[in-house]
């Protein structure tokens, strides 16, 4: 399965500046490399615009940072599958650490809105990891197996491996800096894919993604490793030049 290159853009960028971004990204990448996908998150406003920019090319597509599982109804503030697909999204982002840790989403609220995209014909990125804390505390494998466990809840065993991936991001290495080790990493992975296995049916052939301070002078090493089939960008998404060396690394 292809490597899935995922840009996170958190809230930043106008519609003016998605678009100039994707047209940066297109004429530095072209068409991705035949083992590569381009997966964009852009925020809510700007999804529309980049799936336009993107005008259905081979090898990319747009996805929404998040979404309420429900069809409709009356929830302020939030979005819904049918939304996000009526404006071009085809992939939708969970349980991101910063929706876990700042806005205080349970495990259990990120397992519905996993199984609910999933229902509602979207595709997935089911986000975990352990803040440094929990490291330090020898609790690695129970939190991401909690995360994990949690979160696959309401999905089916037979889920296809092109529908959903999880993108494993250490809480201490986003937006800081720093980056975990090449064995930190193998360790992680190799426990998500463990945990996988014994959740799904299709769990060995889902893609792990790494997220946490990816840049372009790390990707290629990062993306060398066992078990590490893509990853999810943050900051060095948010200029085309860099993301498109971390796309063709």
């Amino acid at each position: 399965m292809k490597k899935l290159m995922a840009a996170n853009w958190k809230m930043y960028k106008t519609r003016e500046e998605a678009a100039m971004t994707i047209a940066s990204l297109k004429l530095a990448v072209g068409l991705p490399p035949a083992d590569r996908e381009v997966l964009v998150f852009a925020p809510f406003t700007a999804i529309e615009c980049v799936s336009a920019c993107l005008g259905g090319a081979d090898g990319y597509a747009v996805g929404g940072q998040d979404l309420y599982p429900a069809v409709e109804g009356a929830f302020t503030g939030e979005i819904s599958p049918g939304q996000l697909k009526d404006a071009g999204a085809t992939w939708v982002l969970t349980g991101h650490s910063e929706r876990r840790h700042i806005l205080g989403e349970s495990d259990e609220l990120v397992g519905r809105k996993t199984a609910f995209a999933l229902s509602q014909g979207l595709k997935v990125v089911l986000c975990i990891g352990e803040t440094l804390a929990e490291r330090e505390a020898g609790q690695l494998q129970a939190v991401l197996a909690r995360q994990l466990k949690e979160g696959l809840a309401g999905v089916p065993g037979d889920v296809s491996a092109a529908d959903l991936a999880i993108a494993y991001e250490p809480v201490w290495a986003i937006g800081t800096g720093k980056v975990a080790g090449p064995a930190e990493i193998l360790e992680a992975h190799a426990t998500v894919r463990a945990q996988l296995a014994q959740l799904l049916t299709t769990g060995s052939n889902l893609r792990i993604l790494y997220g946490g301070s990816v840049k372009p002078d790390n990707t290629a090493e990062i993306i060398s490793l066992d078990n590490v089939d893509g990853v999810l960008v943050g900051g060095a998404s948010l200029q085309a030049e860099s993301f498109s060396r971390i796309v063709l690394a």
